[in-house]
């Protein structure tokens, strides 16, 4: 069987790229209008389009990826928990607990992010103020940073997302490994955590590696909550100069630059976790053959 150049799309891609810059200039050619098409460019960059605001945008945008980041990874870590926590209830059925994660996980699926953020960012305080007229607590309302904002409403949403992703990953490694490895002895948390969560973390990886660039993405509502990140620094830019597209291009320059290093990245993990696992499976089938041995 040939096996398929993987260089394929990008090359597919290029030609797209080309053929639609080709479709831009094409009128220019064959309808020349006040300016010259060196002269039509230099006015667009000039006075529709301003190079210079568009430059000078991404000092502004670019010293805020640290608090993207910040939400992104806080949001993923507690997410995957908290997923791979809904996972093994739904697996196991647990009896009320199960009921009520199909709550949660209805709910958030079926609710925007925008309006969970809205939840989280006046419920809150809400409840605190309650809690401190019934008890008589003196819990300070407005000490609470909008980052624990973003990242439980960020979190709360990657979990019920991810539980469904990780539950269908746990459920399709295969039993014969499973078997095996209680035959050499390794307890029931044992197997779990060398061999059912290892495979599972290789079918997972394709599927939350895209949930997390989709996270990365979404933190762009985060100045829903008064979190200023890369977005909410754009939009106080772009209001105080009146350069909207300039702003909001280097904006998306930047979210693009960021979107394909983390997808370079998640290959290099999968592709590990591919290797790793094919060793794994090779030293528990030397251990089977010496013991029958």
């Amino acid at each position: 069987m040939k096996k398929k150049n993987s260089k394929t799309p990008y090359f597919i891609g290029i030609g797209v790229l080309i053929a639609s810059l080709l479709v831009i200039i094409f009128p220019f050619i064959i309808l020349p209008g006040k300016y010259s098409f060196g002269h039509f460019w230099q006015m667009f960059f000039s006075k529709v389009f301003k190079f210079s605001a568009f430059t000078s945008a991404f000092t502004y945008v670019i010293p805020k990826i640290p608090e993207t980041l910040i939400v992104t990874s806080i949001s993923a870590v507690f997410g995957l928990l908290l997923g791979l926590f809904l996972a093994l209830i739904k697996i196991n059925k647990i009896p009320v607990l199960n009921e009520l994660r199909g709550l949660f996980v209805s709910f958030v699926r079926g609710t925007p992010i925008y309006v969970q953020l809205i939840l989280t960012y006046t419920g809150i305080p809400l409840i605190l103020q309650a809690i401190n007229l019934n008890y008589g607590t003196n819990l300070n309302v407005n000490s609470i940073p909008a980052l624990f904002y973003a990242a439980l409403a960020f979190s709360l949403n990657e979990a019920a997302y991810g539980s469904e992703t990780i539950r269908a990953a746990i459920e399709s490694v295969d039993q014969g490994q499973i078997e095996a490895a209680k035959s050499l002895g390794m307890t029931s948390f044992q197997v779990f955590m060398r061999v059912t969560l290892k495979e599972a973390a290789v079918v997972a990886t394709a599927p939350l590696g895209n949930a997390l660039i989709g996270l990365l993405k979404g933190t762009s509502l985060a100045f829903v909550v008064s979190f200023v990140e890369m977005t909410a620094e754009a939009q106080i830019i772009g209001g105080s100069n009146f350069r909207m597209l300039e702003t909001y291009s280097a904006l998306a320059l930047t979210y693009w630059a960021m979107c394909i290093i983390l997808e370079f990245l998640i290959r290099r993990l999968e592709k590990s976790l591919r290797i790793e696992m094919i060793d794994t499976k090779k030293n528990q089938t030397t251990d089977r053959i010496s013991r029958i041995i």
